[in-house]
């Protein structure tokens, strides 16, 4: 195969996250995105030392467009929502690749700068010292559990109707439950679980 006489980074990510949307994380090899870019495997090697340097890639490749900017609203938790479904709209186009996001999100500077974007938020709500540790670490959390919730258990998926299939004389609430949770959009549950998280937050110094 002929090889292209030059690669960015960029064009790597590209085309692993596009190994990774067609065919799924566990098809993401050398050979497989050597193929995506018509080059051999062993030219890969002349940018990448191995799949884990590819996966790194492809997280920076998801989460760079993210705007860090936070939105002119004067309610600070609206705002901290915004900065949440940014990175969530953004990760949940590419489902396959949710795993590396989890695994791999501290390493990428799009990450930093949208966690010192959040930090800015909470730190203008009034939170500083531990409370701020917490308040972010909580609304990081969330966000997390929410993308591998989606990623391994939508709430529109397969797991959800067959709960609500359960016999609803031995499981009568999650059988009832699970039949609410069908009429819900993924939307409609990150956004009210997210306002559940920061209204738990409360007032700083309170």
């Amino acid at each position: 195969m002929p090889r292209p006489r030059s690669l960015t980074t960029d064009d790597l990510a590209a085309a692993a996250l596009a190994v990774i949307d067609r065919d799924g994380l566990p098809a993401l090899t050398m050979r497989a995105v050597a193929s995506e870019l018509r080059m051999a495997t062993m030219a890969l090697y002349r940018y990448v030392s191995d799949r884990e340097q590819l996966e790194r890639l492809v997280v920076h490749r998801i989460l760079t467009p993210v705007d860090v900017t936070p939105p002119p609203i004067p309610d600070w938790r609206e705002r901290a929502l915004v900065l949440l479904d940014r990175v969530r709209a953004e990760v949940s186009a590419h489902p396959e690749a949710v795993p590396l996001v989890l695994r791999y999100r501290q390493s990428s500077a799009a990450v930093l700068r949208w966690i010192e974007a959040m930090l800015s938020v909470l730190t203008e709500a009034g939170f500083t010292g531990r409370e701020r540790v917490i308040a972010q670490r909580t609304i990081v959390g969330y966000l997390l559990g929410f993308l591998q919730n989606e990623h391994y258990a939508s709430i529109g998926g397969a797991g959800t109707a067959a709960l609500a299939e359960l016999p609803a004389g031995e499981f009568p609430l999650l059988a009832q439950t699970a039949a609410t949770a069908r009429t819900l959009s993924a939307d409609e549950e990150f956004r009210g679980g997210a306002e559940v998280v920061l209204r738990g937050l409360g007032d700083p110094g309170r």
